[in-house]
């Protein structure tokens, strides 16, 4: 299903069926003391955002150390992201099928039994307002339901499904209000909001990966069945990924200043070779950059990987410029210098956790969408990211390459 018709189903079928199952949900609490108990398995509930299963990371754990079992709910399409730290055991993650109404009812309904037969006790609503994540958290039948709510602050009408609800703090990162979750999870206080808790800078770093030389030489056999010319010990590589998801396609800089940057980065460093990466659907549009690149040492890269392969990739890179997207949080998981292009969201809420430096105009009206908006934005000339030129993107690359010989 689209974005477009997802958000519709969301307000249309979400609003009267959060006021019906409040009812419910307020009989399943009778007898319920509000989840004081110390949570022993957790579920964490986040479909849609393939980098919030990175930035979760630090969260789930931190209530992993308190001796809980990790959980999580993701939709089909994203699971791989949710991979690439391994720190939910395989068996415990629930997929459900977003590809139509049918399947999504369906595995909606599997997914209930599906907790109640593990006796889960604690969920951990992750998404911002979402209607639909909502109803999984209340009709879950476990005892502590933890999420965010809008209080006195404009959000969206979910019911009554929480037995602890956060304030959704906008001043802050996104791995913050995460942890902020964990900590009303382990509060063994009633608050009103949740949480009133301190989080450290410690606890929002993110553990790296490390990637074995094997690993490392299978990636570079891909690369060099991609660009025959490909010599590792004489060559350094720039991964330029100029994709944007469909949730928000206004992220995108314009393929023209890619290609731009592209031919600059080519010219001005004879000793490295530039790979265009990105989704198998999306080797058209990496071929036709390619095409328009019109340089040798440009290769057409997407698709070429998976993407619990990605780490791999990043480990033998130098630099990677990319698009606010699922790539500047993959690769937070590696060192690889990265910059993030920011245009309708912040950074100073979804910036990367790794080695990365983001670019952002910072315009009068950015960032334009926001949970209150549920990420939807009336704009449609992204004003924002055209003010970020060629030029000050290439003089952070040429920084990052000038001072990482090979």
């Amino acid at each position: 299903m689209n974005i477009d018709l997802m958000r519709k189903i969301d307000y249309y079928a979400g609003v009267p069926l959060c006021f019906l199952a409040t009812g419910l949900v307020w009989l399943m609490n009778i007898g319920n003391q509000r989840g004081m108990a110390a949570p022993r398995k957790v579920m964490f509930i986040e479909l849609s955002e393939m980098g919030s299963a990175i930035i979760v990371d630090p969260a789930m754990q931190k209530i992993k150390q308190h001796g809980a079992e990790l959980f999580f709910c993701i939709f089909a399409s994203n699971k791989p992201s949710l991979d690439l730290l391994g720190s939910v055991p395989q068996q415990n993650i629930f997929t459900i099928r977003e590809k139509n109404l049918l399947t999504l009812a369906w595995d909606t309904l599997v997914f209930l039994v599906w907790m109640r037969q593990r006796k889960i006790d604690s969920v951990i609503d992750l998404e911002l307002f979402s209607r639909y994540t909502a109803l999984l958290t209340g009709l879950s039948g476990a005892s502590k339901r933890v999420g965010f709510h809008a209080f006195h602050n404009e959000g969206l009408y979910r019911g009554a499904m929480l037995t602890h609800r956060v304030a959704y703090n906008p001043h802050q990162h996104t791995v913050r209000n995460f942890l902020a979750l964990v900590n009303a999870t382990l509060s063994k206080t009633v608050e009103l909001p949740y949480s009133k808790t301190g989080i450290s800078d410690a606890e929002t770093r993110l553990q790296r990966l490390t990637i074995s030389n094997e690993r490392k030489t299978a990636i570079r056999a891909k690369i060099t069945q991609a660009y025959q010319e490909f010599d590792h010990s004489q060559q350094r590589i720039v991964l330029i990924n100029a994709n944007a998801s469909d949730l928000l396609p206004q992220r995108r800089w314009m393929p023209e200043r890619y290609i731009a940057l592209t031919q600059q980065i080519l010219d001005q460093f004879s000793d490295v070779i530039v790979l265009l990466t990105g989704a198998p659907s999306e080797q058209a549009q990496a071929e036709d950059l390619t095409r328009r690149i019109d340089r040798d040492r440009c290769v057409n890269f997407a698709g070429k990987v998976r993407l619990g392969e990605l780490p791999d990739l990043y480990s033998v890179s130098t630099v990677m410029v990319t698009n606010d997207s699922g790539p500047g949080h993959f690769s937070s998981v590696t060192d690889l210098r990265t910059f993030v292009i920011f245009g309708p969201e912040t950074p100073a809420l979804y910036g990367s956790l790794g080695n990365s430096t983001p670019i952002y105009a910072g315009l009068a009206c950015s960032p334009c969408v926001s949970a209150s908006n549920h990420r939807k934005t009336v704009c449609s000339d992204n004003v924002c990211l055209k003010a970020i030129s060629v030029d000050e993107v290439f003089g952070h690359v040429r920084a990052a390459l000038s001072s990482t010989p090979h």
